[in-house]
């Protein structure tokens, strides 16, 4: 991982609570406790194969044995964006959410917040499915989607500053602009020139890709590009700048 978010120095100014990130980690915690922490069910392998999107499976060249709890054909687009492989894994998508979905949510509103995201995580999903249509390994976790919610805040955020973990180990605080530009390359680099085979890295660029393409549908239309001030008079003085 290039690295860890912590936290941002940007201010929600639209809406006061974030409801739907804040959502989102509690049903990713829930699905994860209930039926993948091995507290309910023995085997968490179930879940995983159930639920999360299997390249063979959703082209019909394999099938699924039938005494398993599954989505239906192409929901996994959906439903495998909420199950996670294991702890580490949850926690870094958490913190990914955490971090960068509560200004992107206040930039689009909530509803359209919830459909940018799932959108995003399935366009990343389909791509990771359409490029390698034989796979018997299902892809899980919230990465797309998050890669569509990072490439957001890098067209509308990019000059905050935030706290890191580079490398998930050294503190540093930068602008928000060179550290997702560095992420956004090693995706592609280890996409195209061999990254870890565990990691579905062709899902993160689909949602990167679908982040840049829906941002100017969904985004509000008086909040800037770029981090950009709109220098509106407004009586009194100036109107209200967004960061």
């Amino acid at each position: 991982m290039v690295f860890v978010p912590l936290t941002d120095d940007n201010p929600r100014l639209l809406i006061r609570y974030p409801y739907v990130t804040w959502s989102l980690i509690a049903v990713n915690v829930a699905i994860y406790v209930c039926l993948q922490s091995n507290l309910f069910f023995a085997d968490d392998d179930r879940t995983a194969y159930g639920f999360g999107a299997i390249p063979a499976v959703m082209f019909g060249t394999a099938e699924l044995p039938d005494d398993l709890l599954a989505a239906p054909h192409f929901w996994p687009l959906i439903t495998s964006q909420f199950v996670h492989a294991d702890v580490l894994h949850l926690i870094g998508n958490m913190l990914f959410i955490l971090v960068f979905a509560d200004n992107i949510e206040d930039s689009m509103g909530h509803l359209r917040f919830i459909v940018f995201y799932l959108l995003c995580g399935a366009a990343g999903t389909a791509l990771h499915v359409f490029s390698m249509p034989l796979s018997p390994v299902p892809l899980i976790g919230a990465s797309g989607a998050i890669s569509g919610v990072v490439a957001a805040y890098l067209l509308l955020h990019p000059r905050v500053k935030m706290w890191i973990l580079l490398f998930g180990r050294i503190p540093l605080k930068v602008t928000a602009f060179w550290i997702i530009l560095a992420w956004a390359a090693m995706q592609a680099i280890s996409a195209f020139f061999g990254g870890d085979d565990d990691v579905g890295w062709l899902a993160h660029l689909g949602g990167l890709a679908a982040g840049v393409v829906l941002t100017p549908l969904f985004k509000r239309g008086d909040v800037p590009w770029f981090g950009r001030a709109p220098k509106t008079i407004a009586a009194g003085g100036y109107g209200p700048t967004f960061r």
